[in-house]
């Protein structure tokens, strides 16, 4: 069944209005009927099974059969924060980060981002991404339309991901810092007696009890780095701001399929 979106104020009632590109969409292209049933969600939790009652110029006027409580979203506020990567990538970025449960997108232009965007190109940018996560979000059941930030510089991301309850960074060095830190938590706990040599954590298990730490209702972000990587002067600065590193495992991943794979373990977390 198709489904829509709409502002809560088109909402009165059993009574629903879709405006906007939707119209033309329903009419023109779906060439949808009188009487035919769509799905409409206001984008706060609430859906409609609806049925279509009048086509006006600039309306659609639908009627209201059955309202639900949909409980698609996750329990924690995700935001991706994505360097941008060359070619059309962040299309496919944007379509399957909402598809996983993201919150938001927020674009960044870091140091050794390729892509260079004009105030205008990225304006452009932002809105087609936005159409895509619309359009996602409509695919896989979303209560809500994630998203699409302005395009930011990384220290802009930094003060926007600073008000975040954590921050992640998958970093392909991120094993030599955690196994670093563990080696020294484990020194120091062997030290005060706490602990054997054996019972040291791998960096790997420090990831996952850094992600098992994540509790219901708090907002996490997740820094990814573009093609080539972040340099060490920014992921210094991260971690300066609170961003703490986690190791994605042995492989090095693509800089669209990095941001995805961290997503997919934190939805399998949180909807636990």
């Amino acid at each position: 069944m198709y489904h829509f979106f709409v502002e809560p104020s088109q909402v009165n009632g059993d009574q629903i209005e879709i405006l906007g590109g939707d119209v033309n969409h329903i009419r023109n292209v779906l060439r949808m009927r009188e009487g035919e049933a769509l799905l409409v969600s206001d984008g706060y939790g609430n859906e409609y099974r609806c049925r279509i009652q009048d086509f006006a110029e600039c309306l659609i006027q639908v009627r209201v059969e059955e309202k639900r409580r949909v409980e698609s979203e996750l329990s924690s506020r995700i935001t991706l924060f994505q360097c941008l990567p060359k070619g059309d990538k962040m299309e496919l970025v944007v379509q399957k980060a909402v598809e996983l449960g993201v919150s938001a997108v927020v674009p960044v232009a870091s140091k050794r981002c390729v892509v260079k965007l004009d105030a205008r190109k990225e304006e452009n940018k932002r809105r087609r991404w936005q159409a895509i996560a619309e359009s996602a979000a409509k695919q896989s059941g979303r209560a809500v339309i994630p998203q699409v930030e302005p395009v930011t510089d990384f220290s802009g991301a930094l003060l926007q991901a600073g008000k975040l309850d954590l921050c992640l960074i998958p970093y392909e060095c991120a094993e030599e810092l955690l196994k670093a830190e563990c080696e020294d938590q484990g020194s120091s706990e062997l030290q005060s007696g706490h602990i054997t040599g054996q019972s040291k954590k791998s960096p790997m298990e420090k990831t996952r009890e850094i992600i098992r730490q994540i509790k219901k209702g708090q907002s996490v972000g997740i820094l990814i780095g573009p093609e080539g990587g972040f340099e060490k002067s920014e992921v210094e600065a991260a971690m300066k701001a609170g961003a703490v590193p986690v190791t994605l495992g042995k492989r090095i991943l693509r800089t669209e399929t990095a941001g995805l794979c961290i997503l997919s373990v934190l939805m399998f977390w949180l909807e636990e």
